[in-house]
């Protein structure tokens, strides 16, 4: 693996040539954080579990908030977003299919330069892209988030969850690879 480094995070819209852009007809929200590529020559999965194997742990302590929460109204508790990096539990990216789960989401697109992992329950499908690309001769990666609600139950949730996504995944992403970067040097 190629050793990260501190990045910029910046706030984009959805690669235009992304399959995760294909997905956002009728889509209750988006949105899209574009950051230099750490790892050119590793996968789009690759680059999700290293990303998401460095999850801060305030993030985690958010989704214990949030499954413990909305336990209340009858929505599924997702477990935590960290995917587990340590040999005795990880899994090589190559061996990953459609349908596998990887942390909280099931793989339901997987490509080189882009994996889709999706959720979906009764109030709202979730799709999380990783999708590597070129900006300007530079090797990018942009992490998307579209969401369609199923219901009043979803649009409740969004309006709730959306403007509080915006703040903490920037801060997630920014975090998570200082950490990586930081174990690989």
């Amino acid at each position: 693996m190629n050793t990260m480094t501190a990045t910029t995070i910046t706030e984009t819209p959805l690669p235009a040539h992304s399959q995760i852009a294909q997905r956002t007809a009728g889509a209750d929200f988006a949105d899209c954080y574009t950051f230099a590529d750490p790892q050119p020559a590793s996968s789009a999965m690759e680059t999700y579990l290293t990303v998401m194997g460095y999850t801060p742990g305030w993030m985690n302590f958010l989704m214990s908030v949030r499954n413990q929460a909305v336990r209340l109204v009858g929505l599924k508790h997702l477990g935590s977003l960290e995917v587990k990096m340590q040999a005795q539990d990880s899994k090589p990216a190559a061996r990953y299919a459609l349908g596998d789960r990887a942390g909280i989401f099931s793989l339901c697109y997987l490509s080189a330069p882009e994996v889709i992992l999706c959720d979906d329950d009764k109030h709202l499908r979730v799709e999380l892209s990783v999708y590597k690309h070129q900006q300007n001769g530079q090797p990018m990666v942009s992490v998307s988030t579209v969401v369609h609600n199923h219901n009043a139950l979803g649009r409740a949730y969004m309006a709730i969850v959306g403007p509080v996504h915006r703040l903490i995944v920037p801060k997630m992403l920014s975090q998570s690879l200082h950490a990586a970067s930081t174990a690989h040097q």
